[in-house]
């Protein structure tokens, strides 16, 4: 099972010694671009879902392209 945990800088160092003094643990810190990647698909998957549920509405391909 992988986890993903949100911990305060300040907090860090100490709970990444207590997850890598247990043998069956494999922790290894997530550099900033890959948090913020990793939040983005999140907050994606969650809006297709609501897309799929009906409860929010799906923007148009072309108005999204000539957004950008």
């Amino acid at each position: 099972m992988k986890v993903l945990l949100e911990i305060p800088d300040h907090k860090a160092s100490s709970l990444m010694e207590v997850l890598q003094s247990i043998s069956y643990v494999r922790a290894k810190p997530l550099t900033e671009a890959k948090a913020i990647l990793l939040e983005e698909i999140r907050e994606a998957v969650e809006e297709m879902q609501l897309i799929k549920a009906g409860k929010k509405q799906a923007r148009n391909a072309e108005d999204f392209l000539n957004e950008l």
